[in-house]
């Protein structure tokens, strides 16, 4: 074979080379991806799954939940049986460190506009969401993390996230930390601020749909929460005033099969489309990574979205390299900090 395409000369060797590139796509029938799971799960499948299999005939299978660990456990075992998995921005940098994730191919993926951050050399940032300020309607309005933090204006219980990565950040905007210089976090300072208010903090939350409900029942009064479950609840209201904004992303297990990694570019390209994004934005209250999505949403619902333009320029985007980098001493600090409670 080699003599044969060295005869026939370079153009021949690269008319061998993508024919054995589009032998290898048109031999994938199926491939899968992991993913959250609920409505962001539905949302990839309409806007993204859909048109992808229309115009190549590839079967997308979705499997949920998705986990950092879930990831470890393909790649040690040699068995990525999902050709993309969803990993929040610290998780994906989380992967990176420990080699458990291979660069994508951003030739392939061919991608539309996108937002920066979104655009890394593993990680395809498909979708944004928000921790933004959140009470029942009818309650005084915040304006920032630091009225959060003044029980004495805005009396009530609150609630936070149980996790560090959200909350720390929250600490230090509400101790007057200005946003552009939030990160690297000052850690004992934000611990400083988290003993001013954790007496009136009356639950920290583990799962997302905690905090809607608590402010909906009155266990609490305001909530640190993420911005797809209180958008749309006519019960309550929020603000994207010092909302910590943040990216899901999707990448490719280290080791999976060859050519369902080529086939899978081409669905990541499909999530680049503005106007597949739209449709994501119909199933649940979260935008993707193009800059022009205020092109294809009606005024009266554009500014419910972490990625508007009014919305994105009041928000602080996280550090998911610096959380990860230090997730296990902000961790240990955290359960030093939950025990004194």
């Amino acid at each position: 074979m080699k003599t044969i395409l060295k005869a026939l000369g370079k153009g021949a060797v690269v008319s061998a080379v993508a024919m054995s590139s589009s032998l290898a796509f048109a031999q994938v029938k199926e491939f899968r991806i992991l993913e959250s799971g609920g409505p962001s799960g539905e949302s990839i499948d309409k806007a993204y799954i859909t048109p992808f299999t229309e115009k190549t005939g590839i079967k997308v299978t979705r499997e949920s939940p998705t986990s950092l660990g879930k990831l470890q456990a393909m790649v040690q075992s040699g068995n990525a049986t999902s050709v993309l998995v969803e990993l929040g921005s610290t998780n994906l940098f989380m992967a990176r460190a420990l080699d458990l994730v291979e660069p994508l191919d951003w030739d392939k993926i061919n991608p539309d506009p996108m937002f920066e951050e979104a655009k890394l050399p593993d990680g395809f940032g498909y979708q944004y969401f928000s921790t933004i300020l959140a009470w029942k309607e009818g309650a005084p309005k915040l304006e920032s993390w630091a009225d959060f933090w003044d029980t004495e204006k805005f009396p009530g219980k609150r609630a936070l996230p149980d996790y560090p990565g959200y909350t720390l950040p929250l600490a230090l905007l509400a101790d007057g930390v200005k946003p552009e210089e939030l990160y690297p976090l000052d850690v004992e300072r934000a611990f400083k601020s988290l003993e001013k208010l954790k007496k009136d903090v009356a639950v920290w939350w583990r799962a997302g749909a905690q905090s809607p409900q608590l402010l909906e029942d009155g266990e609490v009064t305001y909530a640190a929460a993420w911005s797809g479950r209180i958008v749309g609840n006519p019960k309550l209201e929020y603000t994207y005033k010092e909302g910590l904004l943040q990216v899901s992303y999707f990448a490719v297990p280290k080791g999976a099969d060859a050519a369902s990694k080529e086939a899978a570019m081409g669905l990541l390209h499909e999530m680049s489309k503005v106007e597949n994004q739209a449709k994501a934005a119909e199933v649940v209250p979260y935008t993707g990574p193009s800059p022009d999505i205020e092109k294809q949403l009606s005024a009266d619902v554009l500014d419910h979205y972490p990625t508007s333009p009014n919305n994105k320029a009041v928000q602080v985007l996280a550090d998911p390299s610096w959380t990860a980098e230090n997730a296990r001493e902000i961790e240990r600090r955290w359960q030093e900090f939950k025990l004194g409670m």
